[in-house]
């Protein structure tokens, strides 16, 4: 009875063990055939400033998902600008004359039938708005809808009102939707926007490995650095007064400013805001500066200075912070939440405030020393390969909704 009841035990043990080595194989069959998640990623309008970091640093970590197909579409003379480290990734170049209205046209056509041609699962657009007739759509909200209160001029405020609409269309008919801070979000939750609530996630930008703290042997220099592509939003006009307001006290200080004049008309604003304040030499436009370049000037300033009036995130912010910057911040949109701790803030609306955070950090050692190692500290919890997981998470589940 016992070696009968033994032969029966070990008979259930060796059926559990042949139907695990079943469950297994069914596993490794359905992992090797699972299919890749297709997903178009619509570049056309990471030109410059924060969309084309957005792309050169999510693009590479994106590909390197095994569960991912990426296609990525761009305009012709974007291509020169695309990382090099793209193996995994299908470049699209469109090729149509430039120009707003016909960038809307292509993207409203051509995307939407590459994207059928390609059979993608999911379109990503990172910059608000993209193809309404595109499969699966996923939006990014990165440019801050407000600018339309900042903006004073009738064409450019026109413009923003476009942005406004085209955002509301492509948010109607997505199926996910990212903003990169609570400030994106919340911005975005009022009025008819209310509606798209629950298809927001947020996923902060992060901060490239290259932007990393100077050596103890180098010196910041006495100059103040302020980094972004010229827009009214930056407000660079109330910058160039809080430097006519410290020129008494400091004779020698420096302005520089890193970014390309993306609108001409405000450039000219503020060189004749230059003329007007007797800044002139002391405040000097470096246009658009590489990234290799522009670490060794957040390396040596003195105080890097982040004035904007509206933003939804501010990657040179987290950049100058990766860098170990002293920081003089304004102290409203996204910025507070991005920055924390590691910054000395002031009203971006007031030149008085402005002028008084930046003398209080370039007359107090200790302080700008304390900014410093806060700022450091504060960059950690900023991680393009964190954005890059956090995004694809979103683009699966719109590819399965």
């Amino acid at each position: 009875m016992q070696r009968r009841r033994n032969r029966e035990k070990l008979k259930a043990i060796h059926l559990a063990k042949l139907f695990e080595k079943v469950r297994r194989v069914k596993l490794m069959i359905a992992a090797v055939g699972k299919p890749r998640t297709r997903v178009l990623f619509n570049g056309l309008h990471s030109r410059s400033g924060g969309g084309l970091t957005y792309l050169s640093n999510i693009l590479p970590l994106m590909a390197r998902d095994r569960d991912i197909e990426l296609h990525v579409c761009v305009h012709e003379d974007q291509v020169k600008r695309l990382p090099e480290n793209l193996e995994d990734i299908t470049v699209h170049a469109l090729s149509f004359r430039q120009g707003f209205w016909r960038l809307q046209m292509h993207e409203q056509i051509d995307v939407p039938r590459l994207a059928k041609s390609i059979d993608a699962d999911v379109t990503f657009s990172p910059a608000n708005y993209g193809p309404l007739l595109a499969p699966r759509s996923v939006v990014l909200l990165r440019n801050a809808l407000s600018v339309a209160f900042v903006e004073r001029r009738l064409g450019k405020l026109g413009y923003w009102v476009l942005v406004y609409l085209a955002t509301f269309l492509s948010l109607l008919v997505s199926k996910k939707a990212i903003a990169v801070s609570e400030y994106a979000r919340n911005a975005a939750s009022g009025g008819l926007f209310g509606l798209f609530g629950s298809r927001f996630t947020v996923v902060p930008h992060g901060v490239s490995e290259a932007f990393s703290p100077p050596g103890k042997s180098l010196k910041r220099a006495d100059f103040l650095l302020a980094v972004s592509d010229l827009y009214v939003q930056k407000n660079f006009k109330n910058l160039i007064s809080a430097m006519a307001r410290l020129k008494a006290g400091y004779p020698g200080l420096t302005l520089k400013i890193a970014g390309c004049p993306i609108d001409e008309d405000y450039f000219q604003e503020l060189k004749q805001k230059i003329a007007e304040e007797r800044l002139d030499g002391q405040v000097e436009f470096l246009g658009g500066v590489p990234p290799g370049e522009l670490v060794k000037l957040y390396r040596k300033c003195g105080v890097f200075i982040f004035p904007s009036t509206v933003e939804t995130f501010g990657n040179p912010l987290v950049e100058a912070m990766a860098c170990g910057a002293p920081i003089a911040c304004s102290n409203t949109a996204a910025m507070p939440e991005v920055a924390g701790d590691a910054a000395e803030y002031f009203d971006p609306g007031s030149v008085e405030s402005m002028a008084q955070a930046i003398d209080r950090l370039l007359k107090d050692f200790k302080l700008r020393e304390t900014l410093s190692g806060k700022a450091l500290k504060r960059a950690k919890s900023f991680s393009w390969k964190q954005t890059a997981k956090k995004t694809l998470d979103v683009i699966k589940e719109a590819a399965v909704s």
